[in-house]
């Protein structure tokens, strides 16, 4: 088992921990000031040239990098993956204190690297995948996209067709999936195949973790009407997978993916910084000289509420996956309140702004909401439905009865 460094970060109380953040963030990157919002983009689905974003990934992972070396970046993770063994409350607070500092972009292939593979693969992988991979994942050196839905499988990820075949000790898999975020950047890929074409839908899937430079991988990037290609669909044709890459055991890529969604689910539920937040409105309020409107604060307050909330259900998430349960509903509760609350922040910029939104005067923190306003309905299917959340937290959650199917 490798060794980790040993992190600088203090076991102490919560607040002697943030003025440790703190004073670590002021050694290397400014804070955030209002005239660095004057050009403020609260765009959920970008668009950028392919030069611009592999800029964006590779200052996003060599910033996750230092702030795992620093001991900040796998807080709650035991130091034997590289972490420092601290609270989820550890984790809430340096998140807290970042958001005021300049710090790169997050970009969404290293989320999904850091806070749904590697999590999946110390859940379920062996000790040579966990040995071979986890730190890798935690420090962004190497970047996984998941390989789940397809062109007839999106909500209904049961639904697979993607063919997994087994060849002694290796695997030869055949097939097509969509709406992968990052992949033309990832090294790696979490794919879900059907092995079994007898078995039930659910019980005949397998999980492989698929170097994405495997002869037969195909990447496409799909262009977007807002002219970005964050999405790919991606080709397998006859690609061939050692069983040592299996993730989990065979037939059970259902429990892999149900494991790898709870991850995504908490992670859209607030992680995931896309479009605008209830300080940014607050910021525009202030702006547009509407503090003292009473219509206007009742609309800051409920989406301050609402990320309050939202701060206290990951927190609780949180707690338990330090104690080793595995994801549970509270991932699709979270997801939906902050789907929920991002229409809530566009509806009061529509209020705010008025005519502002509609047209590019030129007026800074003005039009750019427009950015917003149109993303904010995507993230109600990414990652799941919010009809689906709704049906896990029926079924799962409340015990109440399926859906006739």
């Amino acid at each position: 088992m490798s060794t980790s460094i040993e992190s600088d970060v203090p076991a102490t109380g919560l607040e002697e921990f943030g003025i440790a953040c703190a004073t670590w963030l002021d050694g290397r990157v400014p804070r955030r000031t209002d005239d660095m919002c004057g050009d403020r983009r609260y765009a959920i689905f970008h668009n950028h040239s392919t030069d611009d974003e592999r800029a964006l990934i590779h200052a996003a992972r060599r910033w996750q990098a230092e702030k795992v070396d620093d001991g900040f970046g796998a807080l709650a993770w035991s130091p034997e993956w590289g972490g420092s063994g601290l609270s989820a409350g550890h984790e809430r607070v340096y998140a807290d204190i970042e958001r005021r500092y300049a710090v790169p972009e997050r970009h969404e292939i290293v989320l999904v690297t850091v806070d749904l593979v590697a999590p999946t693969v110390h859940l379920l992988g062996t000790d040579a995948q966990r040995e071979r991979l986890i730190r890798p994942f935690l420090r962004a050196d190497e970047l996984c996209c998941q390989l789940f839905s397809e062109p007839g499988a999106g909500s209904d990820l049961a639904g697979v067709t993607t063919r997994a075949r087994r060849d002694g000790d290796r695997w030869i898999i055949n097939g097509q999936k969509v709406w992968s975020s990052g992949a033309q950047f990832a090294e790696w890929g979490l794919l879900i195949a059907r092995s079994d074409p007898t078995a039930a839908k659910h019980a005949g899937l397998t999980a492989f973790l698929v170097p994405m430079d495997t002869p037969g991988v195909d990447v496409r990037p799909i262009r977007q009407m807002s002219g970005g290609s964050t999405f790919n669909e991606v080709f397998l044709d006859d690609v061939i997978v050692p069983d040592a890459l299996r993730l989990g055991d065979e037939g059970q890529g259902w429990s892999v993916a149900l494991t790898t969604l709870g991850f995504e689910r908490n992670s859209s539920a607030g992680i995931v910084d896309a479009g605008a937040n209830g300080t940014d409105l607050v910021r525009l309020v202030k702006r547009q000289g509407l503090t003292h409107d009473p219509l206007v604060r009742q609309r800051v307050g409920e989406v301050a509420a609402y990320e309050r909330a939202l701060t206290v259900l990951n927190a609780r998430y949180a707690e338990r996956r330090r104690a080793g349960a595995a994801p549970g509903v509270e991932g699709s509760v979270g997801k939906i309140v902050w789907t929920q609350n991002l229409t809530r922040i566009g509806e009061a910029a529509v209020q705010v702004l008025g005519p502002l939104l509609a047209a590019d005067s030129g007026e800074h923190d003005t039009y750019a909401w427009s950015e917003h306003l149109l993303g904010a309905p995507g993230y109600r299917i990414a990652g799941g439905s919010d009809e689906i959340q709704r049906n896990i937290i029926g079924e799962r959650g409340l015990g109440l009865p399926r859906e006739p199917r």
